[in-house]
């Protein structure tokens, strides 16, 4: 069975929690501050290598400290990191405000990040080498790739490859603009709510996911929080529901359900299984502070889906 090529943003998360209103001049006592891999590449590589998948990243670090500390932590989770550049510039960083809700603001530093994919990527190479699926994870955030993704869609599939994006929030507001050439080139395309609401204009899940569809993506998976997910294609709707847990802290809780989604869809699960793996993925990780990389190694997710029936 091939592997996931994933690329995206990789960042250096450093979390702070809880973290309430603070105001200038004040000293404020939290829990934590600790640094954490980030980023939607790397949260997704995390997931997946941590659920039993096989996964190789593409992204750029700096020739930092951070950058060391990133590349080394995606290594000991077994995320083969061949494919991530390291280069001169610092790492792109953010600061993570968690507060009692598991609600999230973020302070971010583009660093390196600003120059990620801008010649594309080379599937001819060694780079796909062994892979069967590739996922594009951080189409809005990296600014040099955004005008290559539909090519670089193209090319994955012609080399052989399946294909996926996940969406994440816009904040050029573009939207559809650049999602809508990149879905003829999709059999997954991955949202939540806010963001197919934002692309299609629909709140309500299946009317989205039938302007998607109609624009050329083979399956839409619509990421619904704690409700957990909706899955369509042409023919059919499928819901999933999510797992109640305890939410301490959301950061990186979409990325590790698409993780959890393509590790099971990759070893041949249908979609639905797939989606309740995904669920599950989602739900151990707002469990704890500090996304996918606070996952235990060699997780058991069938067993612990098995323990709550």
């Amino acid at each position: 069975m091939g592997g996931v090529l994933c690329s995206g943003s990789i960042i250096h998360d450093t979390l702070v929690h809880p973290a309430g209103e603070a105001a200038w001049g004040t000293t404020t006592f939290v829990q934590t501050i600790q640094p954490f891999p980030g980023g939607n590449g790397a949260n997704t590589s995390l997931a997946l290598a941590k659920a039993g998948g096989r996964v190789r990243l593409l992204g750029v670090v700096g020739e930092d400290e951070p950058g060391r500390f990133l590349i080394g932590e995606l290594q000991r989770a077994g995320v083969d990191t061949a494919g991530v550049r390291v280069v001169s510039g610092a790492t792109a960083a953010t600061i993570v405000l968690v507060n009692h809700n598991g609600e999230r603001r973020f302070l971010h530093r583009m660093g390196v990040s600003s120059e990620a994919f801008g010649e594309g990527i080379d599937f001819a190479g060694a780079v796909a080498e062994g892979m069967a699926h590739y996922h594009l994870s951080s189409l809005f955030i990296l600014p040099r790739l955004r005008p290559l993704a539909p090519g670089i869609l193209a090319a994955a599939r012609a080399a052989g490859l399946t294909t996926s994006l996940d969406t994440n929030w816009d904040p050029q507001g573009r939207w559809m603009r650049d999602i809508g050439p990149c879905l003829p080139h999709l059999d997954l395309v991955f949202m939540n709510e806010d963001e197919a609401r934002m692309c299609t204009g629909h709140g309500d899940p299946r009317p989205a996911a039938e302007v998607l569809l109609r624009g050329g993506a083979s399956t839409v998976v619509l990421k619904l929080g704690a409700r957990g997910c909706a899955i369509y294609t042409g023919d059919r709707e499928l819901l999933v529901a999510g797992f109640p847990v305890e939410v301490l802290d959301t950061t990186g809780a979409g990325d590790s359900f698409v993780g959890g989604f393509l590790c099971a869809w990759q070893q041949g699960a249908p979609l639905a299984e797939a989606g309740r793996f995904g669920n599950a993925l989602g739900a151990m990780v707002v469990q704890h502070v500090g996304g996918a990389a606070g996952l235990e190694d060699g997780l058991d997710v069938a067993g612990w889906i098995a323990q709550r029936g």
